[in-house]
């Protein structure tokens, strides 16, 4: 059975995203992360979900979290119920798996978008202007070539419900402010070039990944952090690097599985909640057909089943 919603009774939920509820706990610092089995489309979410696939989310995060905590702090505590608040653990049988324990954070709103290749969002603009989020880029790229640096390449940060939007870094700067900006930047190419690095390793191509950060008080002043998930096929563009051929679309471990069966079947802008108003149902083999991507990019990234 997929776990499409969480019921914590003793727990105050804060925020409901497309994947993740969010709950308050008994520590002031501290709130409770769960990773559902929902799945979005296109910032639609599906009425049914994919079982296990929370659980697949926060085993690759925890792993990338654990990884690349040199390069930044995150907003990482625990995944241990045990080492939670009291009145956690009495949904140990929900929780189990998919949850983590996070510092609070101020979310700085960008979408903190890093693409190493062409493609998505960036082909579909860089074949009308030749540039990607207003970056002029080399005339000739071919759909999923590799770019000759990776991009920072942010869009805003939509509430619940509304779709992203593509922003240039010089818009992005005026968003948040300069200084914040490089600082953003800067450490998002470089979480994204370790882990680029690292997924070939694996057989993998990480094509592009969505960060998140946030700011923290300490001592010294705000600090800025990595929250959120991390590196998961939810956020990230993950390709078989033994078949990669640029000059067209690549078989994916993400979710361009389930957002072309939407198109297939008649999704389109204005018909978000579906043909008879009631939402869009995955079939039973897209369900099955997501689930192994899913596992299988947890297998080849950590080496788990």
């Amino acid at each position: 059975m997929a776990l499409t919603s969480t019921h914590l009774p003793a727990l105050k939920l804060v925020s409901q995203g497309k994947v993740r509820d969010v709950y308050a706990t008994s520590s002031p610092d501290h709130l409770l992360f769960v990773a559902t089995d929902r799945i979005s489309a296109y910032d639609v979410i599906l009425q049914n979900g994919v079982p296990g696939k929370g659980r697949v989310l926060t085993q690759i995060s925890l792993f990338w979290f654990d990884k690349l905590k040199h390069i930044i702090p995150t907003h990482f505590v625990t995944a241990d119920i045990d080492a939670m608040p009291e009145e956690v653990k009495q949904y140990r049988d929900q929780l189990k798996g998919r949850t983590m324990l996070v510092k609070k954070a101020k979310v700085i709103p960008l979408e903190a978008i890093v693409r190493g290749y062409i493609t998505g969002s960036g082909w579909a603009e860089y074949k009308k202007s030749g540039t990607v989020h207003k970056i002029p880029l080399p005339t000739g790229l071919k759909e999923s070539e590799k770019l000759p640096q990776p991009l920072f390449t942010p869009s805003t940060k939509a509430e619940q419900g509304s779709h992203d939007e593509n922003i240039s870094p010089q818009e992005a700067a005026a968003l948040i402010g300069q200084d914040l900006y490089e600082k953003v930047s800067s450490k998002a190419i470089q979480l994204y070039r370790e882990a680029a690095d690292y997924a070939l390793t694996r057989g993998l191509i990480l094509a592009d990944t969505k960060f998140e950060f946030g700011l923290i008080q300490t001592p010294a002043g705000e600090e800025v952090i990595l929250i959120d998930e991390l590196l998961t096929p939810d956020s990230s563009r993950y390709w078989p690097a033994d078949s990669y051929a640029p000059g067209g679309s690549q078989p994916s471990f993400d979710k361009q599985y389930l957002r072309d069966w939407l198109v297939g079947v008649g999704f389109k802008k204005g018909l978000e909640a579906g043909p008879d108003g009631k939402g869009w149902k995955m079939e039973e083999d897209v369900v099955e057909g997501t689930k192994k991507r899913y596992e299988e990019a947890l297998a080849m990234l950590v080496g788990a089943n």
